[in-house]
């Protein structure tokens, strides 16, 4: 697959005899957002953290932007971003700084400049010189998102990026990763949460006990589920149904 931005083949790791991930596939393609579900303990991370290189697969091949994870390793970490579950920020520092800081370890001319568009791009214009420890949860994570999109790397992680925020600042980080796909960056997205895969992915993988149980589309997901049952159930009223209907009747009175 060419415009595989993301291909998995066979995918094996273990941890003390215990099968974490047992011969996944699966391919990404470019500029898409790809999710990957799951319960707790279900390999998602492991997958996550095969494909930045952070871990050694016992077995099977994966490629990141054409790159082997294994052979190659510093040329996928020169094209990928990884945002885990909780904002990787120093809470010491100003949003400015933290942007600038990480300009400067990717060796990129104009710092400042490049924090003030990330700045900007996530609303964070305002709160650009106050600690980071004085944001809010909605605020650190978009932050941490735009840390990791310091020089625009090809293909970025989110390993479950909206653990632990309230509903509101899930949509922005919502907005944030519909806007990465539409500029051709490509997302892969872990959560727990149906309702972000449903908003978000263009193709949704179901990984159980270590194995892919299913990949497709949410059409063609919904297509793997049986039709519903029509069932006529008996309406019981409310207690306002009932309240209005007994007022109504002693005012007819």
């Amino acid at each position: 697959m060419n415009n595989a931005a993301i291909s998995v083949q066979d995918l094996e790791k273990s941890y003390k005899k215990v099968n974490v991930l047992k011969k996944i596939d699966f391919t990404v393609k470019k500029g898409s957002i790809f999710a990957l579900l799951g319960s707790n303990g279900a390999g998602k991370t492991t997958v996550v953290k095969i494909l930045t290189t952070l871990l050694k697969p016992d077995s099977g091949r994966a490629t990141v932007n054409g790159y082997d994870v294994l052979s190659k390793s510093d040329h996928v970490r020169q094209a990928i971003s990884l945002t885990g579950q909780f904002a990787a920020v120093d809470e010491i520092l100003t949003g400015r700084e933290n942007l600038m800081m990480i300009a400067k370890l990717r060796h990129l001319k104009n710092p400042r400049q490049i924090a003030d568009d990330m700045l900007n791009r996530f609303g964070l214009t305002d709160a650009a010189d106050r600690k980071v420890s004085t944001y809010s949860g909605g605020m650190r994570r978009r932050i941490d998102i735009a840390m990791s999109l310091v020089g625009k790397p090809q293909v970025i992680f989110l390993d479950e990026p909206t653990t632990g925020l309230d509903p509101e600042a899930r949509i922005e980080v919502w907005k944030i990763v519909k806007e990465l796909a539409d500029g051709g960056t490509t997302v892969f997205l872990t959560t727990q949460y149906l309702e972000e895969a449903e908003q978000l992915a263009d193709r949704i993988a179901i990984l159980h006990e270590g194995r892919i149980i299913a990949n497709g589309t949410l059409s063609e997901l919904k297509q793997l589920f049986p039709p519903a049952e029509v069932e006529y159930v008996e309406k019981q009223p409310t207690l306002e149904e009932i309240f209005l209907a007994i007022v109504g009747k002693k005012e007819e009175k």
